[in-house]
């Protein structure tokens, strides 16, 4: 398998055509070997527009969305980045790679350590990854309590907790995708510059399905 030439042909043929024309973003994809961030019984689909398996019942997201995710974020060099889902650990290294420092929590030990490793591998130094439970807002005792310029949530969940909204910086935008099988949509929420108590505009990116956030909290439901 030509690894760089299918690195190529996953660029311009999934990823630009998904409205991703960030050339900082797409050069970032060059840098950060994704490869080697799958599990290696999946080396050779890492490129494939496809999401993957990387154990405990959770997969890696298509590249089209990692790609889509991290433009519509706009990272700075400044900003402090609180991801919830640290999984196989490759859209933690892109967002670290853009960013001054990611916080990342995941609640599988496993998975948590297989993250570490691969983002360790890398040289990657401006990650602090924790094992926790995120879904429904840090855990108390938190040693990085925020507040965050950017949230991610790497499942979905039915609604965006309002904890982690308030981790969120003024100025700040978290992302998700929210809703429930089979209507869910990519969004970005963020909080206005100003004013107390806080505003949030939520902008639509695309529709999409992933897998739940584990353990994320769920709206009220009505019985009769």
């Amino acid at each position: 398998m030509n690894l760089e030439q299918a690195r190529t042909n996953m660029v311009e043929q999934q990823i630009r055509t998904w409205e991703v024309l960030d050339q900082d973003v797409l050069d970032l994809l060059y840098t950060v070997p994704r490869e080697e961030f799958v599990p290696p019984e999946y080396r050779n689909l890492a490129f494939t527009d496809m999401e993957i398996p990387i154990g405990e019942g959770e997969r890696m997201w298509a590249p089209k969305v990692e790609a889509r995710v991290l433009q519509e974020l706009t990272v700075k060099r400044t900003d402090r980045i609180l991801e919830v889902g640290t999984g196989s650990g490759y859209l933690t290294a892109l967002l670290a790679h853009r960013a001054a420092h990611v916080y990342s929590v995941e609640i599988r030990p496993t998975l948590a350590a297989a993250g570490q490793a691969n983002i360790a591998r890398h040289g990657v130094d401006n990650v602090t990854l924790e094992v926790a439970d995120g879904a429904r807002g840090l855990p108390p005792g938190f040693p990085y309590p925020g507040p965050y310029d950017i949230v991610v949530l790497t499942g979905s969940v039915p609604m965006l907790p309002r904890a982690l909204l308030a981790a969120l910086a003024p100025g700040g935008r978290a992302f998700a995708v929210i809703g429930e099988v089979p209507l869910m949509t990519a969004s970005i929420v963020s909080r206005t510059a100003h004013g107390s108590p806080p505003s949030f505009r939520t902008t639509a990116l695309f529709e999409t399905v992933i897998a739940p956030l584990a353990n994320c909290e769920q709206p009220s439901r009505f019985s009769f």
